[in-house]
């Protein structure tokens, strides 16, 4: 739907420019200024427009029509105050964007205010952008200049100014994007919305398409409702089912009330899992807003702290499934729920479903605290929506069961297979936990879990979960096994066939069904890819001339001492270095918007990056710069950049580009492509996740393609 829309969007715009010549000025613009008092003035934009044409509000959703936008030439001479406001707007349906859409016809006045810091009359100067539709077509308008005079004193005075220029661009500047709440954002980028006045990126079709991920909530959820019947496998779990059965057979022959009284069950057991952990970011979100709530779970997914704190959680829960000691709650509080479930009636069903997740935390707090530590990486709210998840696929056998006591008979009895769950369960855990302290490694470039090191781990585990099954490793609390189980000598199988899968990634094999979720190459020490690659580029270098090298940088990458490009690519790592180099080269720009954290960026790297025909466009047409979103080394003072949205300072390289991402692109989402010309304009539409390999060549081929014809070289 989204391809549709920006491929409509394209179409409009080639169409707009072979109509030019016939409809010029649809909108007429007119300017004033208004002094309201001595220390401040009113900018007013007033368009009219041609019978049947309208005009679009500033406030669309992305991936609609071009929305109408205002930039300011900063001056000594005055302060803007607040935002252009603007009248009210029609808003309905829009077949085509497939969206609500707010417009204007007729005449429309857009206001400024500014508070004026000039004892001289003076002149405010800037752009504004636009799009114009009638019935038939729309034409886009950019780099429109404004110039409206404002006197220092004499309150009520107007002064009338005049566009500067009304003639459309082929290619213009960027919109000046709507504020974007960083609460709404995901990932690392979230913090930081602001304007890079440095080294501005440009659109040529207006704002870009915002690139949401709902791909990553939905594995999330998916994993979560996994794991909620997983834990229903756990010892202390597992009998907790004949216990729900024997109390609700406790209420006699009324079928309605037992089943009232089920269901009170099982909405309690939702409700507990669910409610604290909405009351605690409800709290954050009342009391600190958004942004505080955003700025909490963005610590959470990035930062050192919590990431080694995760880490080590999680090797403490494993090592209670292993059975080296078992983490409970207090006896007290156990027994004084269960005490009063013994009421009976709605008050006794709740105080149930609070045994039940008392008694079961030992078996569901590692899982919990997976989900919930996976769920941090995403939006404000996902931790309850996961919650939710868990705790529905969680109650719901024990709420069946409730409704149906007879079902029990069916059921498997307890036994040893309950504590191998448990201890299957641990090694699941502390492979997973190897993840966050990776993040944290990547992130702040400690260099203690590369890639090699970290395939070892996992083939050491899956070794040992192998000999498990097949009873050649025994716990603490396991039954002895006189013979293997025809099961647990497949799950053995698999166990040893994954461990053997993962042995070649210790040679630096891509692994790609497991590459966002493994260290990138660049951090493996003994890369045998790496080594033919070098070897091959080195005898086509001194060869006879037949092979030539694509990638030849102008300069040391900056940063290039700690992060690397997949797959033995050249480039840079920081924009302006970057754009030089590629003036310079005179190449096209590939933006590559990543994170060290990104599981998806991974996943782009070795299944689409890695394909011939990719990397070799990668190496020989463009170049290739990477801006890490979520980098933690710290800027020289000077090149801190102070956000004009929530006015704190971004002081490490990784804020810099979120913020340079937001800012420009309107988007968040990483992995995020751009491709660019000189000038900073975008050459084709971004793109973002998605592994089809040709869709990716052909991006690069259009790309290529269009910035040919703006060299003049069709």
């Amino acid at each position: 739907m989204r391809a549709s829309r920006a491929l409509f969007l394209s179409t409009l715009l080639l169409i707009s420019l072979s109509l030019s010549a016939q409809i010029l000025e649809p909108v007429k613009w007119s300017f004033s200024s208004k002094k309201l008092s001595d220390t401040e003035a009113e900018l007013v934009f007033t368009a009219t427009m041609d019978p049947g044409w309208h005009l679009y509000s500033q406030f669309l959703k992305p991936g609609g029509p071009i929305p109408t936008a205002f930039k300011f030439t900063e001056s000594p001479a005055y302060r803007l105050l607040g935002k252009v406001k603007e009248p009210k707007a029609h808003t309905e349906f829009d077949a085509i964007f497939k969206m609500d859409v707010s417009y204007f016809d007729g005449k429309a006045e857009f206001r400024q205010k500014i508070q004026v810091l000039s004892a001289k009359d003076f002149v405010v100067e800037g752009t504004f952008e636009y799009m114009t539709c009638n019935d038939e077509t729309c034409i886009p308008f950019f780099d429109n200049d404004f110039s409206i005079p404002v006197k220092a004193a004499s309150a009520g005075a107007t002064a009338e100014g005049s566009a500067a220029g009304q003639d459309k661009k082929e290619l213009g500047p960027a919109l000046e994007m709507e504020p974007v709440d960083p609460a709404t954002l995901t990932d690392t980028a979230r913090e930081t919305i602001a304007e890079d006045t440095d080294a501005g990126v440009t659109t040529a079709e207006g704002a870009p398409l915002a690139a949401e991920d709902n791909r990553s909530l939905w594995a999330v959820i998916i994993e979560a409702i996994l794991w909620g019947f997983a834990a229903l496998l756990t010892p202390c779990v597992f009998p907790m089912v004949p216990m729900t059965v024997s109390f609700f057979m406790k209420s006699g022959q009324d079928k309605v009330k037992s089943r009232l009284m089920a269901s009170t069950y099982g909405f309690s057991i939702v409700a507990l899992y669910t409610i604290p952990i909405a009351v605690i970011i409800g709290i954050t979100y009342f009391v600190g807003g958004k942004a505080i709530t955003a700025d909490i779970f963005n610590w959470l997914s990035t930062h050192w702290v919590p990431n080694v704190l995760f880490f080590l959680i999680f090797v403490l829960f494993a090592a209670s499934f292993f059975g080296a000691f078992e983490i409970v709650l207090p006896s007290w509080m156990v027994n004084k729920a269960d005490a009063k479930a013994d009421r009976g009636g709605l008050i006794g069903t709740f105080f149930m479903a609070l045994t039940l997740v008392l008694v079961s935390f030992s078996c569901t707090g590692p899982i919990i605290g997976s989900i919930m530590v996976k769920s941090t990486h995403g939006e404000v709210w996902e931790p309850v929506i996961t919650m939710f998840a868990f705790s529905v696929a969680f109650a719901l056998p024990f709420t069946l069961f409730a409704f149906f006591p007879r079902w029990l008979n069916n059921m498997p009895k307890s036994g040893g297979w309950l504590n191998a769950v448990k201890v299957t369960l641990g090694f699941i855990e502390l492979a997973l936990g190897l993840k966050f302290l990776s993040v944290a490694d990547q992130t702040y470039h400690w260099g203690i879990l590369d890639r090699e090191i970290y395939i070892a781990f996992w083939i050491v585990i899956a070794l040992l979960m192998g000999m498990y099954f097949i009873g050649k490793l025994r716990f603490a609390h396991d039954s002895e096994m006189k013979h293997v189980p025809v099961p647990r000598l497949f799950l053995g199988i698999l166990a040893f066939t994954f461990a053997i899968y993962l042995v070649p990634g210790m040679f630096g094999a891509p692994l790609k069904a497991l590459s966002g979720y493994l260290p990138p190459q660049s951090t493996h020490d003994f890369d045998l890819n790496a080594i033919i690659r070098d070897n091959a580029e080195v005898v086509m270098s001194t060869g006879s001339g037949s092979g030539t090298v694509g990638q030849q940088l102008c300069d040391e990458p900056r940063y290039g001492d700690f992060l690397h490009l997949p797959h033995g690519l050249k480039g840079y790592f920081d924009y302006e270095q970057g754009l030089a180099c590629a003036k310079e080269q005179n190449k096209p720009i590939f933006i590559d918007f990543t994170g060290h954290g990104c599981v998806n960026c991974r996943e782009m790297e070795a299944n689409v990056w890695s394909h011939p025909e990719v990397l070799k466009r990668l190496r020989n047409d463009y170049l290739v710069i990477a801006l890490y979103v979520d980098d933690k080394t710290t800027l020289p003072e000077e090149e801190w950049i102070t956000s004009a949205y929530d006015g704190k300072v971004k002081k490490t390289v990784g804020r810099k580009y979120a913020d340079f991402q937001i800012s420009r692109f309107n988007t968040n989402a990483q992995p995020y492509y751009c491709l660019l010309d000189h000038e900073g304009q975008l050459l084709v539409q971004p793109r973002a996740y998605d592994l089809d390999v040709e869709a990716f060549i052909q991006f690069l081929d259009e790309g290529l393609a269009e910035f040919q014809r703006r060299q003049g070289n069709p």
